[in-house]
Formats: structure tokens, C-alpha cells, sequence
């Protein structure tokens, strides 16, 4: 299958091939050039200023005390971070973002006038604080910048921008880098910084007029003032937040301590080879190469590799490379002396090579994917925790980074040979890479679980709690004051969560119980095997004074306790067959003994419970009937059922309804089927199938496959068939899956998804389900091909004012028919969803389908990362675009390129006639659309497509049908008119009888 380039895609525009190139949208254009000019302007001023501080520092002090800088610039680093992070919770986060930066250049300003006073030692110190305060000046620039971005872009989004806007450093690298030499020239060092400094101000300028032009991403009020119902959500969030926080606190910190001890072996190299102004001028052409590198890998390698090969792939990179393999390639050929001619420099250029890959990854790959890695954190305290981990994590780094140096240069001067000790810091940088590379995993690991948690959808079962904690929890609730409702909670959550060990914990507490929990909890134990270990403890509610016993707690009491005796005395239960007792007791020892009793016996309980079955009062009948659950002996009591499932009151047909169930009343299950018709009887109705289990499969398969069957009964059959849960109902499913189609496949894939959320191994198929999903994954793929070329073939022109009737008529229904195919999309979309949470986490599919199903681009774009980060399958790149909101022509591109779609140009009529031969496939309303559109085109269509139209069980679709046989065939309509004369719904009805009195038939 190939693509006809020239009709699918136009001849583009420059613009839009840029955009193409940049791997870049056309709504991420302005922000992300506004973004990437901000960050330009002000590290070009940082580079100009930390390259002549750089110089200025070695010329005073020399390499030997770069160590100290690192732990003095640990420290002030650390204070500004916190300072900024208070800053946020006292002022709005605009103004804090846009102000930080001018006001950290004010002091800069002020040590450059010191500077050129008359005392030396002064000038000394200032020389060491002016290095000092543009290193913390650079960690919270780069912290403001990603805090900006992070406000600015959702989770998808800067994936594909942030390398761009990333690449301002690179750009700043490339102009400060060879203007800098130029510049020394003509002007001193200290006149550098104060240019360095106007244009860190401007910068900033731009990002002032940026939180104007985007006021609804950078929040008005202070960071302090958070909602209450935020508050709750972050504290159940915050112990894995709290792990997760620590995971990327040790990844910054371990990726600055590899810069620093690389920086550091470079630096001092380059300190014994140059003098102050040779340095300074290497500084600027090497920044100046590794820039232009870095910018060609930023614009378009960066964000493509990240977005094929995810997050942590590209955050990995950096650590893997240069502190193992570059470190190793280095040592390997130093020793072995490989190249001879740079035995007497092998080591220094090793390093200025070891620097080269150090600056290339750390400003591409992996300053592009650290903004990604905080987008899980909850928007609110985002900005936060990502001033506290990143910025605290960078300055604890770069004084353990010089406490490392320090000590490593005092232990190898007295202890380790000197031709040996330049290799000390080789092997700590290997060891702190490997320690990188394991909190790379665990962030992966913690990565896609929070942005999980995050979307607030996660679900409990038995396999994630411990059984013996979870009992004492419910015991404590349910002995200690509180509400009745929370504690029937409790109850039910006990039976869902263990329902055989339920007795064992509700036993010993049912005298101590209000009677409505009484109730319940007999329930529950009742519906699991009963037993004389518990009788005692029932029996104390039999024995309670006679004003306290609640009926409905003492009837289920009797027949626990009963039940539970291995040779009851049913003489016992005789007297409760008096009419002064409750009619629940009553019945209940009806029940018991017509279960166990003797002849005698049986003949007193049949007699009492006809009395209570043809009562005038409710209550005795829903009571009655209740019993008749637990009886066996049923056969003079059958003659009453016909009357009963009539009966008047809910209740009653109710309790008909499980008895017929619990008896296995073969002749009665069609009750059972009738019952789904209607919404009072259907949970009871569904509840009795399920309980028959493959007894009930027969016919519920009859009712599920009948397309003339209401759609609702059809899916309430398919949900019990479902439920029932047996092998033979499970297989049922899948063989019905693979043969159906559209709403159909919908409510099968509904009810599998649910059955396996249930399951405790809950997360996926076995191998040849999982086969067979992939393959309805692929078929519903194919159709979007479908669907997308329908929609191109179909996009109107643009229609003139004053056009007339039949030109408005079919703009009209060409909407009609664009909007069902836009509405048959999302079907297929929902279908894929449901067949992907088939294959994987119930819990993670769910969260990226209900932030898939939002307004919010914030919320696309994080059940994106969910799915990205799930999903194994090779297509995965192409399920995402798909489920993405690009246009219908990039989608379609998408799918022929992945060899799922094709798209050869077609008149609309053709594309008719193409689609009614997919009409199984088409929703009902897109099918009605279709021969509308025919009608109002005069497009031929076939008998047969016709016919089978015709006999369509969605009365709109037939509608259709004979609309375009008026306009189509009067000869074909005429014949048909008397047939169709006796259509069931209205709608079809009234419309046949207005054509038979407009064509004067039956006159």
C-alpha cells in the first residue's frame, strides 16, 4: 500500500516545514520562540560573565583552590535556592520568576565597583565571591528556566519544545564563545561583566513580557494559599512523592558531581598548559565549538530521539558515557599508548574530549529531559518541590563534589604514587556514574506509578494489603464511635476482600453491633460456608429478650444457626410457625423446614407459607417468596409463581425473580431474560443469571446476538454473560469478540475489561488472548485509515453566501456525515483504549483514559506519557499519534506509513458506494448519513446495499433508505410502500404513510 503524495499532502510552506523540521507544532511556535529567546539573551550575558570570572579566578588563586569554590558555591547555592523557594510562597510566582534574575545582577554590579577600588586584599576576595555569585546565578537561572517551562508546557508538549528552548544555552555558547576573544580586544574583563550583566537584564525583559502575553499559565496568587481539597490530595500523595522527590534528588546530584570532578581534571589541565588571557580565549573557542554541536543535536536529534526512545533512555546517556565508556576508552589507550603521537598530550586532550561529550549530553539529552521527569509532580507544588530537589540537589552535589576533590588530592600526595594519581578521580567518576545509572532505573520505576496516582485512579484488592492488618483496621472501625454508613463500608469492603475469612471477624462482635450492621453482617456470613465454629455467637442474638431482637437479624440468625447444626431439632422450629411471630421468622422456619422436615412437618410449613404467598399485605408476600430461596420442596407452591412474577408490587417480583435462581426453575428462566427489559428488574434479573451460571448462557447468548433486541438488553446480556465468569461464559466472549463489530465489540471489550479489574491477577490476558487483542488492535487501526481518507474525500469547499436550497441542503448534510465520522473516530478510539487496558495495568489504563478524555491539554498530554510508558507494543508510537489530537490528514499519513491505512483520492460518490460496502463497520447514524448524502447527491446505489437497509433494525437508517428510494427509484418505492406499511416505530410509520398519501397509494 503506498500514499499518493501529491493528493494528500500539499505543497507545504516554508513555515510549516520548519515546524516539520523542528519536530514542532504550529500552537507550541510562539511560546517556545519567545521561551528560547529569554533563555538566549540571558546565557549569553552568564556565559560572557562566568568565562572572564573564570579567568579572573585562576589568575588570583589557581586551580588548587577550585575544591574550596566548589564547597563555598555549594553553600551560597543552597541559601538562594531556599530564598527562592520561599520567595514563591510569599510572592505570585510570575513576578518571582520575572524579578530574580535583575535582582542577583544588583550585587554583581556592586562587587565590580569594589573591584576596582584601591585595597588589594579586597580585590582578592571580590575576584573569589565574584566566581562564587555568577555559579549560583547560573543554578538559578537554569531552575527558573525550567520552572517556566514547566508552567508553560504540558508533559507532551516539552518533550518537543524544551530542547529547542534548551538550546538557547547552546546558541549563548556560540555567540559569548567567539565574541568574547573579539571582545577582549577592546575592553577589560570587569567591563565584560557589566555588559554581561545589561544583558541578563534585558533577558529578563522578555520573560516579564511573556507572563503577559500567558497569564493563565504563571498563577497570581503566592504558592501558600492552596485549596483545601488540594491539600487532602497532596498528603495522599506524599509518601510516594516523597520517594520519588528523593530519586530525583540523587539523580541531579550524581550528574553534578560527574560535571564537577570533570571540570575540575579539565580545568586543572588547562591551568598548567595556558596563561590567564590564552585561557579565557580557549575558553570562549571551545564553548563556541561544543555550542554549534550542541545546537545541530538540540534542534534535531534531541527531541526525536527522546520522544522514540523515552525519558530515561536520554537521561541515562550521560552517566553511561561519560563516566564508563569514555573514562575506560581514555585509560585503554593512555596505557597501551595506541596513538604515539599524543603520548606527551594523550591525557589532556583525553580530557578535553572527556569535557567535549560531558557539555554535548548534559545541554541536549539530558537538560532536555529534566523538566520531563517533574511533569508527574501535582501542578500545584511543582515549581516547589523542583526550586527544593533540583537546585538543593545541585548545590549539596557541588560541595560533596569539592569535599571529594579535596580529600581525593590529600590521600593520593601521601599515599598514592604520582604517575598513578591523576587516575584517582577516573575511577570515582566511574563509581558515581554507576550509582547514577541505578537511580535512573528506580525514577523509572516510580515514574509512570505517580503520574498514576497523580490522575487520582488506582484500585485495592487483596493481592496489596495484608490480611491480618486489614482485619484489625475493620475491627477498629467498626468498635470505636462512628458513622453507620462508614461502617456498613467497612462490611462490604470485608466481603470483597475476604469474604471466607468475614465470619471470623464479625462473629465475635454481632451482640455488640447496631441491628442494621447486625443485619448486614449476617449476610455476609451466610453467604460464605457456614459454620459451627461461629453458631454460638449467632445464637446469642436468638436469645436476647424478646423487644430487642430486630426480625429480619433474628430470622437470619435461625437460619444460620440451623443450618449450621449437623442434626437440628426441627420440633423447636414449629412454634415459630404461630401467626404471632414476624412473617420473615415465619417464613423462614417454613423454609428450614421444608428443607429438612418431616412429611408432617413439610405439610404445616406448605400451609403457612400458601397463606403467606396469597396475602393481602406486601410484606408477607415479599417475605414468603423470600423463604421459597432456601426451600427445596417446592412443588405445591409452583401453581403461585405465574401470579407472583405479575404481582403488583416491586418487591415482590423481585424476590420472585432470585427465588427462580436459587430453585433453578428451568421453566421460569425466560422471566429471568424478560426481567432485563426493564430498568426496576434488571440489577435483580442480572444478579439471578449470574447465579445460574451455563445455565443461563443459552439464552443469554440468544438475546446478546440479536441485533433486533434492544441495544440496552443487548449489553446488559453480554455484561451478565460476563459476570457469570465461567470458562465456557469467558470463551463465549472471546469467540463473539473476534466476530463482531462496533457497539457490539464495545459493550464485549466493557465487559471483559471489567471481569479482569476484578481478577486478582488483573492486568492482562493469557498469550493467545493476548494474540487475538492485538490483532482487533490492528483491525480497528485499518478502519481509522478508513474513516480518516472518508473524511479528506468529504471536506467541503467553501460555499458562497446566497447559494441556494440545494447547495445549503448539502453543505448541511455533508456536516452531518463529517461529524459521524468525527463521532465514529472516537468509537474506535474508546475501543482501543478498552483493548489496551486488556493487555495492561487495569489501574494505569484507566488513568490515561480519563486524562485522554479531557478538555485540558495538560491532561492529553499526561495520559499520553501513561501510555507511552506502558505500552510494549511495537505500534506503539502510532497508537499514541492516533489517540493524540492531530488533524485527520497526519493521522492518516501516520497510518500509511506504518503500512495500516492507504488513501487513493475518490469522488464522493465513489467513496459512497466504497463506504456502503463497509457498512457493517459504520456506526447507525454514520450509515443514515450516507444515504442522505446519496439522496441529496443522486448518487446510484445498488439494490442490494438498498435492501439490506431496508431490513435494518435502527429505524433512522431505514429512514434514510427510503428517503433516497423516493428521490432514487418511485418505481422500486411503489412496490414497497404496502410492505413497509407495517414498520414498528413511528418514526419509519409516519413516514411511509405520508409518501403512500403524497403518491395516493390505498385510496
Amino acid at each position: 500500500m503506498e500514499l499518493k503524495k501529491k493528493s494528500l499532502a500539499a505543497n507545504k510552506s516554508l513555515k510549516a516545514q520548519l515546524f516539520q523540521w523542528l519536530n514542532l507544532r504550529p500552537e507550541e511556535g510562539k511560546r517556545t520562540w519567545m521561551m528560547f529567546s529569554f533563555y538566549t539573551t540571558v546565557s549569553v550575558g552568564l556565559c560572557w560573565a562566568e568565562n572572564s570570572t573564570v579567568a579572573l579566578f585562576l589568575d588570583e588563586y589557581g586551580s588548587g583552590q577550585l575544591p574550596w569554590m566548589y564547597i563555598a558555591s555549594a553553600v551560597m547555592s543552597m541559601a538562594l535556592v531556599f530564598i527562592y523557594s520561599w520567595l514563591q510562597r510569599v510572592f505570585p510566582l510570575r513576578w518571582v520568576m520575572v524579578t530574580i534574575a535583575p535582582c542577583m545582577v544588583v550585587p554583581l554590579i556592586l562587587m565590580l565597583s569594589l573591584r576596582v577600588g584601591s585595597f588589594p586584599l579586597l580585590t582578592v576576595a571580590v575576584v573569589f565571591v565574584l566566581r562564587l555569585w555568577v555559579d549560583a546565578l547560573y543554578v538559578i537561572n537554569d531552575l527558573n528556566t525550567s520552572i517556566v517551562a514547566n508552567q508553560l508546557f504540558n508533559i507532551r508538549e516539552i518533550k518537543r519544545t524544551y530542547p529547542l528552548v534548551s538550546s538557547g544555552m547552546l546558541v549563548a555558547d556560540v555567540i559569548s564563545g567567539f565574541s568574547l576573544p573579539w571582545m577582549l580586544q577592546f575592553i577589560k574583563l570587569e567591563q565584560v561583566i557589566l555588559i554581561a550583566c545589561a544583558v541578563i537584564i534585558f533577558g529578563s525583559g522578555i520573560l516579564y513580557y511573556l507572563s503577559v502575553n500567558y497569564p493563565q499559565a504563571f498563577p497570581d496568587a503566592p504558592q501558600r494559599v492552596i485549596p483545601e481539597e488540594q491539600a487532602t490530595r497532596h498528603r495522599r500523595l506524599e509518601v510516594p512523592l516523597r520517594r520519588y522527590t528523593l530519586y530525583l534528588f540523587a539523580f541531579v546530584g550524581f550528574l553534578q558531581i560527574i560535571g564537577l570532578l570533570v571540570d575540575f581534571q579539565y580545568l586543572r589541565e588547562l591551568n598548567l598548559s595556558l596563561d590567564t588571557r590564552e585561557l579565557a580565549s580557549f575558553l570562549g573557542l571551545f564553548g563556541g565549538i561544543v555550542g554549534l554541536c550542541e545546537l545541530i543535536t538540540q534542534w534535531f536529534i534531541s527531541s526525536r530521539i527522546t520522544e522514540r526512545f523515552g525519558v530515561f533512555v536520554t537521561a541515562a546517556m550521560l552517566p553511561l558515557i561519560v563516566g564508563l565508556i569514555l573514562p575506560a576508552g581514555i585509560t585503554f589507550i593512555s596505557l597501551f599508548n595506541l596513538v604515539p603521537g599524543l603520548q606527551a598530550k594523550g591525557f589532556f586532550w583525553g580530557l578535553v574530549g572527556l569535557k567535549f561529550v560531558d557539555e554535548l549530553l548534559r545541554y541536549t539529552f539530558v537538560l532536555s529531559s529534566g523538566p520531563v521527569l517533574y511533569q508527574p509532580i501535582p501542578e500545584r507544588i511543582r515549581s516547589r518541590t523542583q526550586t527544593l530537589s533540583g537546585g538543593t540537589a545541585e548545590a549539596i552535589a557541588t560541595g560533596l563534589a569539592g569535599i571529594i576533590i579535596i580529600a581525593t588530592l590529600f590521600v593520593s600526595n601521601q599515599y598514592v604514587p604520582i604517575h598513578v594519581q591523576k587516575w584517582v578521580l577516573i575511577i570515582e567518576t566511574v563509581l558515581i556514574a554507576l550509582g547514577c545509572l541505578r537511580v535512573v532505573f528506580l525514577l523509572r520505576s516510580r515514574y509512570v506509578d505517580l503520574l498514576v496516582l497523580t490522575a487520582e485512579r488506582g484500585e485495592l484488592s487483596a493481592a496489596n494489603v495484608g490480611l491480618r492488618f486489614f482485619h484489625q483496621g475493620i475491627i477498629k472501625i467498626l468498635v470505636e464511635p462512628g458513622s453507620i454508613s462508614d461502617k456498613k463500608s467497612c462490611i462490604e469492603l470485608l466481603a470483597q476482600m475476604d469474604s471466607q475469612g468475614a465470619a471470623q471477624v464479625l462473629a465475635p462482635l454481632l451482640i455488640e453491633l447496631p441491628p442494621e450492621l447486625q443485619r448486614q453482617s449476617l449476610e455476609v456470613m451466610l453467604m460464605a460456608d457456614v459454620s459451627p465454629i461461629y453458631a454460638l455467637e449467632v445464637r446469642a442474638l436468638l436469645e436476647q429478650p424478646q423487644g430487642k431482637n430486630d426480625p429480619e437479624v433474628f430470622a437470619l440468625a435461625l437460619r444460620y444457626v440451623w443450618l449450621a447444626e449437623t442434626n437440628p431439632n426441627l420440633s423447636l422450629l414449629e412454634e415459630y410457625l404461630q401467626p404471632r411471630h414476624h412473617s420473615l421468622i415465619r417464613a423462614t422456619a417454613s423454609a428450614l423446614i421444608l428443607r429438612q422436615g418431616t412429611p408432617l412437618q413439610k405439610i404445616a410449613a406448605t400451609k403457612t407459607m400458601r397463606r403467606m404467598l396469597t396475602h393481602k399485605q406486601e410484606r408477607e408476600r415479599v417475605n414468603g417468596v423470600r423463604a421459597l430461596r432456601e426451600a427445596v420442596y417446592l412443588q405445591a407452591l409452583r401453581i403461585y409463581i405465574p401470579n407472583l412474577l405479575q404481582d403488583e408490587s416491586l418487591r415482590v417480583r423481585c424476590a420472585v425473580l432470585e427465588m427462580i435462581a436459587a430453585t433453578r426453575l428451568e421453566e421460569y428462566y425466560s422471566a429471568l431474560v424478560a426481567a432485563l427489559y426493564y430498568k426496576s428488574t434488571r440489577s435483580t434479573a442480572m444478579g439471578a443469571l449470574t447465579r445460574l451460571e451455563n445455565e443461563a448462557l443459552g439464552i443469554l447468548l440468544q438475546v446478546a446476538t440479536d441485533v433486533y433486541k434492544p441495544e440496552i438488553v443487548r449489553m446488559y446480556a453480554w455484561r451478565t454473560i460476563a459476570q457469570i465468569g465461567t470458562l465456557e461464559a469467558m470463551e463465549s466472549l472471546w469467540k463473539h469478540l473476534e466476530m463482531s463489530w462496533g457497539v457490539t465489540r464495545y459493550h464485549i471489550l466493557r465487559s471483559l475489561v471489567k471481569v479482569n479489574s476484578q481478577a486478582e491477577s488483573g492486568s492482562s490476558v493469557d498469550t493467545f488472548h493476548q494474540d487475538q487483542v492485538e490483532n482487533l488492535i490492528l483491525q480497528e487501526l485499518k478502519f481509522l485509515g478508513e474513516i480518516y481518507a472518508a473524511y479528506l474525500d468529504f471536506q467541503q469547499p467553501q460555499i458562497p453566501r446566497n447559494q441556494s436550497p440545494e447547495t445549503e441542503r448539502m453543505g448541511v448534510i455533508t456536516g452531518l456525515l463529517q461529524r459521524a465520522l468525527q463521532e465514529l473516530e472516537m468509537d474506535v478510539q474508546e475501543r482501543l483504549l478498552l483493548s489496551l487496558r486488556l493487555l495492561y495495568s487495569p489501574e494505569k489504563m484507566q488513568a490515561a483514559a480519563f486524562n485522554l478524555k479531557s478538555a485540558s491539554g495538560t491532561n492529553l498530554a499526561q495520559g499520553l506519557e501513561i501510555l507511552d510508558h506502558t505500552i510494549t507494543l511495537p505500534i506503539k508510537g502510532l497508537i499514541i499519534n492516533i489517540l493524540d489530537r492531530r488533524s485527520p490528514q497526519e493521522k492518516l499519513n501516520y497510518l500509511v506509513e506504518a503500512g495500516l491505512g492507504e488513501y487513493n483520492p475518490m469522488t464522493v460518490k465513489q467513496r459512497i458506494s466504497w463506504m456502503l460496502t463497509l457498512s457493517h463497520f459504520l456506526s447507525d447514524w454514520c450509515l443514515a448519513c450516507c444515504f442522505h448524502y446519496a439522496q441529496v447527491s443522486r448518487i446510484r446505489l445498488s439494490i442490494d446495499e438498498i435492501l439490506i437497509a431496508l431490513r435494518h433494525p435502527t429505524s433512522f437508517v431505514r429512514e434514510g433508505a427510503i428517503a433516497y428510494l423516493s428521490v432514487a427509484s418511485r418505481r422500486v418505492l411503489l412496490e414497497l410502500l404496502p410492505q413497509l406499511q407495517q414498520d414498528s416505530h413511528p418514526l419509519v410509520a409516519t413516514q411511509v404513510e405520508e409518501l403512500m398519501k403524497k403518491y395516493s397509494i390505498g385510496e
